[in-house]
């Protein structure tokens, strides 16, 4: 306590008033210590948690405060992604920690088949408060989900200033090769729209929203008008590996260009999400493109009329994976990766049953692993490419006895 006497009239008036905690009787009496001493490390804590409240109040952080906390760590965060349900975009990182601080430099990656950023601020004591206040909350209902580090480095090095990386110092950078320049258009969309990006914390936003933003941010759609809203994708090379994101309702090849198609989704997330994860991947050795389309939904031909078979119906398919509200299907949504996440395997079937089936999907088997109850495996191509062969071939395949294999893109390696 601040002083001797009151810590007297504490101790005196819960003598009378037994106190209660959660329900749990506390017990108060005097101590042997006459104060108190505590080491740097507290001290770096208090003024932390000092400079959090201070934050949260709207305010600024005390010089001695900041001098504590800028010798105790490094302005640069090292930030993972888990549970990417809806896609982080270098610009949506950016809007949310430049809450606690100037963020000077980001630069986004992918390693271990999951999204991770390094985020430079201004100051060590920016990057304090954002770790504590960040360090586990979502982005978005449920998902996304922030885990924060301190990185090593003290500065980051950025050469590009594009949608996977960007000095905000430097605008004068070059684009790089093969990388989508920053549209001033879509940056001052995005920034009128950022009232609606993570408004409190623990916060979230609405994901419809969300991913469209998200979608904006790295410079594929325009936030307004129909096209942010729209459910319906346009896709070159086009292949089945779409559903992986979602549940495709129904698709229609284009007559005069039949290598694309307009494939309908259930929802603008999930278009958001196919989108975002499976444009510019390599099919077939083509690129694929995927876009969001004008169009809201994807029209059935009129009774009596012959389209040559270019429109399906998707809608009572049993290949749909999301059907179920709050499936745990939604966790499990992956970039396209290298290694395959396997279920539904029966019992009889061996290692090498699966690696010769895998195989002659037309890939080469890396390597395999067994869970502990063996209705799961990881299967490892060697390529992205075959591995997206191998989920469009084998997911929902017959393995006999009425079960089928289940397969989807996994975030492990082995």
């Amino acid at each position: 306590m601040g002083t001797e006497e009151a810590a007297i009239t504490m101790v005196n008036y819960y003598s009378t008033v037994t106190p209660h905690v959660r329900n749990i009787p506390v017990f108060i009496q005097y101590s042997n210590h006459k104060e108190l001493k505590t080491d740097s490390a507290n001290q770096r804590t208090q003024a932390v948690l000092q400079a959090v409240s201070v934050v949260q109040s709207g305010g600024s952080p005390s010089t001695d405060v900041q001098e504590v906390l800028g010798a105790a760590s490094s302005p640069v965060l090292r930030i993972i992604i888990d549970n990417m349900f809806y896609p982080v975009t270098l610009d949506v990182l950016q809007q949310i920690f430049s809450k606690f601080g100037t963020v000077m430099k980001i630069i986004t990656f992918t390693k271990n088949n999951q999204f991770q950023a390094l985020l430079q601020f201004s100051d060590p004591a920016n990057a304090q408060q954002a770790k504590l206040a960040l360090d586990g909350q979502n982005i978005y209902n449920s998902c996304c989900t922030l885990r924060i580090d301190f990185s090593k480095l003290v500065n980051l090095n950025v050469k590009y200033n594009n949608d996977k990386s960007r000095d905000y110092t430097r605008p004068e950078l070059p684009a790089g090769d093969g990388q989508p320049t920053i549209d001033p258009g879509v940056a001052a969309a995005f920034s009128k729209d950022s009232s609606s990006l993570l408004g409190k914390i623990p916060g979230a936003l609405n994901p419809l929203s969300a991913a469209a933003a998200a979608a904006a941010a790295a410079g594929r759609v325009a936030l307004a008008g129909q096209a942010g809203s729209s459910g319906v994708l346009l896709v070159s090379n086009l292949n089945e590996e779409v559903r992986v994101y979602g549940d495709v309702q129904r698709v229609k090849i284009l007559y005069n260009k039949k290598d694309s198609a307009l494939i309908q989704m259930s929802d603008a997330n999930q278009a958001q999400l196919a989108m975002s994860h499976l444009n510019g991947q390599k099919m077939y050795g083509k690129i694929i493109r995927v876009t969001l389309s004008k169009h809201q939904t994807v029209a059935l031909p009129r009774d009596g009329l012959d389209d040559q078979g270019l429109t399906k119906d998707y809608a009572n398919s049993p290949l749909h994976r999301f059907k179920k509200p709050g499936s745990k299907n939604f966790q499990n949504i992956f970039p396209p990766s290298a290694t395959l996440h396997l279920s539904n395997i029966p019992q009889d079937v061996t290692e090498d049953d699966l690696r010769l089936l895998f195989s002659n999907a037309g890939g080469t088997v890396k390597a395999f692993k067994f869970f502990q109850d063996r209705k799961m495996a990881l299967i490892q191509m060697s390529t992205v490419e075959e591995a997206i062969q191998a989920l469009i071939d084998l997911h929902n395949y017959n393995m006999g006895g009425s079960q089928h294999l289940r397969v989807s893109f996994s975030k492990s390696t082995i």
